[in-house]
């Protein structure tokens, strides 16, 4: 679901004007947080793709998409819809025809964020996000630069900023580039790679924003904490401290617009936040369990602060928060906020196994009441 949220967020972040123009900061196309029960994409595209005219990639129409799901793996078409984009904005209609002909939840949104409208944004969005510093660096850079930023394929992306880095190792661009390099690899799912490319970029500049919420996304992940056991309390501790740092910067980055009302511009600050808060309740999560003599209450109770903010922020909560949500609430003994908040995941995460997941801790809680009873 995290993985889903991508593109959104990158209008969200890019919209803002201001977000990386003080820092010469890029837009992210990446989205922090609990690795996505979706497939993502992949290496191949489907045979029947249109031919490309001289202006770009034809627009896949509803029924060429249809077509794709009912003869595709959900990747391919996620890949061909982010390539070519479509001529059609999503509706409650469309969405029912696409689930019908078996869509995944990530096919869903890929299409939603591939409409016209959204297309449109993101490159308005571009043109005003490029970092500052692009003004003092020579030509042949800008140009590797926009390479990177421009290009779809996660694998692509890698090389060339492994080609960037070899060619320009002193260039103020390099954590940007890194930064770039951290969302394929996050895109791919490899946990590793992705933490090693936020160091990086980190290195290069640690207020790089975009690096800073892809890495509080990672570094609280079991995938992550399980392979570097002997210094998790080191781990989360860090990405609590980057947390902080990112949630500092935010404001500071995305700044109030002349003609926009000040509900509107907390609920577009909120927004992007939510994508920091909800790793945070991750992390405050994992610390209630470091305790030698059981749950760390208070930890517990930071834990559920967070989800609850990030949920409350976004006009979009990801159900995987909602579900850690529920976990807290269940590891605190409040059964009912427990079941309440494994009902918003369930209801959110409609066609992944976060609904599954939830349903089974629905149906859990409530035969422990009832044996209770």
């Amino acid at each position: 679901m995290r993985v889903k949220q991508f593109l959104w967020v990158l209008a969200i972040f890019v919209l803002t004007g201001v977000l990386y123009a003080q820092r010469g900061q890029p837009p992210s196309v990446g989205q922090p947080g609990v690795q996505a029960p979706t497939q993502q994409g992949g290496s191949q595209v489907t045979t029947n793709q249109k031919a490309k005219t001289p202006q770009g990639p034809v627009p896949l129409s509803e029924k060429e998409v249809t077509k794709e799901i009912k003869n595709n793996p959900a990747e391919m078409v996620i890949k061909e819809v982010k390539e070519r984009g479509v001529d059609f904005e999503m509706t409650p209609a469309i969405e029912k025809k696409l689930r019908k002909a078996d869509a995944t939840d990530a096919v869903v949104e890929a299409v939603r964020q591939a409409g016209p409208k959204e297309r449109a944004e993101m490159a308005k969005a571009a043109l005003a996000a490029k970092p500052a510093v692009m003004g003092q660096v020579p030509p042949e850079q800008n140009q590797a630069y926009g390479a990177i930023t421009t290009e779809l394929d996660p694998d692509k992306v890698i090389v060339l900023v492994d080609d960037f880095a070899k060619k320009y190792p002193d260039s103020p661009l390099l954590s940007y580039v890194y930064s770039f390099e951290a969302n394929a690899y996050q895109q791919k799912g490899d946990v590793e790679k992705t933490v090693d490319a936020c160091a990086k970029s980190l290195k290069a500049n640690p207020d790089n924003l975009m690096a800073l919420i892809i890495d509080v996304g990672m570094l609280p992940q079991p995938q992550y904490l399980n392979n570097h056991s002997a210094d998790r309390e080191k781990i989360l501790q860090q990405a609590e401290s980057e947390a902080n740092h990112a949630l500092d910067l935010l404001p500071k980055r995305v700044t109030k617009k002349a003609d926009e009302s000040d509900a509107d511009y907390q609920k577009r600050l909120g927004e992007v936040e939510s994508q920091v808060h909800g790793p945070l309740g991750m992390i405050h999560l994992d610390m209630a369990t470091e305790g030698l003599t059981g749950l760390d209450k208070a930890e517990l109770e930071k834990a559920e602060h967070e989800f609850n903010t990030a949920v409350s922020t976004t006009s979009r909560p990801d159900p995987r928060d909602y579900y850690r949500l529920g976990e807290a609430y269940k590891m605190d003994g409040k059964l009912d906020d427990a079941i309440q908040a494994f009902g918003k995941a369930s209801e959110l995460g409609q066609g992944t196994m976060i609904k599954t997941y939830a349903d089974q801790q629905i149906e859990g809680i409530k035969k422990m009441k009832a044996g209770k009873s």
